[in-house]
């Protein structure tokens, strides 16, 4: 009995540490191409509100090809929601533009 109560108290202990609540989400919210030279991508990052994350985001063909990447640093703030707007520049015009990944810096 006294090792099962240890089994669980040890396995509630490393649940509890490996979820510190570091997770990062972020939405894409909108898009705007501004002609064959860049992409306005706007996006809501949700974060702890001390800490800071990398984004990076891509500007993407009518194929889905890359055209134009971006690297964005989102800092602390009073909240854990921050709405990131950046403009990425393209070797060619963009149809869209998503945020492909999020992480701590």
């Amino acid at each position: 009995m006294v090792a099962v109560l240890a089994l669980v108290g040890l396995g509630i202990t490393v649940w509890i540490g490996l979820d510190r609540g570091d997770s990062i989400t972020w939405k894409d919210v909108g898009y705007r191409v501004a002609g064959s030279e860049s992409v306005e991508i706007t996006f809501d990052v949700t974060k702890d509100a001390d800490a800071t994350v990398r984004c990076r985001v891509q500007a993407l063909s009518e194929r889905y090809a890359e055209v134009g990447v971006q690297t964005v640093t989102v800092g602390p703030a009073g909240t854990a929601t921050q709405r990131v707007t950046v403009t990425i520049p393209t070797a060619q015009e963009a149809v869209t533009a998503v945020v492909e990944t999020c992480e701590a810096a």
